[in-house]
């Protein structure tokens, strides 16, 4: 038996995450907060370097070990069957699209900093129950998840605390979207070919081969 890297995309992006805490650390805490936390409204500028990497690099960031553990515990564990079932390149776009749609509207806003995986955790959550489903249906895991995390999410954002539930909304929001193109996708094929008309998930998948190209 051999250990097998069986997950590219999401073991690159937990290794990558779980590196900058390190270095975090060994810095005093000085890493983080001064490249992997996203300006909020007032704060941020476009004409500035810097907070443009931001919109991608506070994904990366975590403001202690117990914020890392809690998303990574997540998405290791359903991040690579979705990974498996939807290819590396197409799950690397719709992590790279939440990632900079939650960034934008937070920007637009919010005035606090936001830091974090969580909108990539919840996004993975919505997209799972779409993984097996068939086209023409809509899962009822799929009601009952969006049920308890969506609305445990509405009924938080009541609460004064650091924690953004809009970026959990957000992530879950764009999950539930990419489950239902990829399930449209499926239920019109031949549509698709005989049309010429491209679905989103065609230029998803597009998208997936030509970075998984790119990489090789």
């Amino acid at each position: 038996m051999r250990i097998t890297y069986n997950a590219p995309v999401i073991l690159t992006f937990a290794i990558v995450c779980l590196l900058i805490k390190l270095a975090d650390n060994l810095l005093g805490g000085t890493l983080i907060p001064a490249f992997f936390v996203l300006p909020g409204n007032g704060q941020f500028h476009f004409h500035n370097w810097l907070d443009d990497v931001r919109m991608i690099s506070y994904v990366f960031g975590h403001i202690d070990w117990l914020h890392l553990v809690g998303n990574f515990y997540i998405i290791l564990l359903i991040g690579p069957i979705l990974e498996e079932k939807y290819g590396s390149g197409r799950l690397l776009i719709m992590m790279l699209l939440t990632t900079l749609i939650t960034a934008f509207l937070h920007v637009l806003f919010f005035q606090e900093g936001l830091l974090g995986a969580s909108g990539i955790v919840f996004m993975l959550i919505l997209l799972t129950p779409f993984a097996g489903a068939k086209a023409g249906t809509i899962p009822l895991t799929f009601i009952m998840i969006a049920l308890l995390y969506l609305s445990q999410e509405f009924f938080n954002i009541l609460k004064q605390d650091n924690i953004s539930q809009f970026a959990h909304i957000a992530g879950g929001l764009l999950g539930s979207l990419f489950g239902f193109l990829t399930l449209r996708q499926k239920g019109a094929p031949a549509m698709g070919k005989s049309s010429g008309v491209k679905s989103a998930d065609d230029w998803l998948r597009e998208l997936g081969d030509t970075t998984l190209q790119s990489k090789s």
